[in-house]
């Protein structure tokens, strides 16, 4: 399997919360980085699909992020891609992963 990401991700353990075309859905963040993270959630996604995610930080606060899938493996979870993040989420992200 080819790596398209652009960004290095950190395997972190996040709860999260996310919302796309299934409903809203409780689930984990396997692995995050500045350009996407991987959820693991058992809900069915579709590759291009637009999800609103938000991940708790270690602080209790909510973080809330957009992107695309990118990848799916059913049952297991989804990789996706961030979009429209804006400097504040950028600092934030950059804070998570140090």
């Amino acid at each position: 399997m080819i790596d398209r990401r652009k960004d290095n991700r950190t395997l972190r353990n996040l709860r999260a919360r996310w919302s796309g075309n299934s409903g809203q859905q409780e689930a984990r963040i396997g692995d995050i980085g500045l350009g996407g993270c991987y959820v693991d959630s058992m809900s069915r996604v579709q590759v291009g699909e637009t999800i609103e995610l938000e991940v708790e930080l270690p602080s209790g606060e909510w973080l809330p992020l957009r992107g695309q899938v990118t990848s799916c493996q059913e049952a297991v979870g989804f990789g996706i891609q961030f979009s429209s993040v804006t400097d504040s989420e950028k600092a934030v992200l950059k804070e998570l992963l140090s």
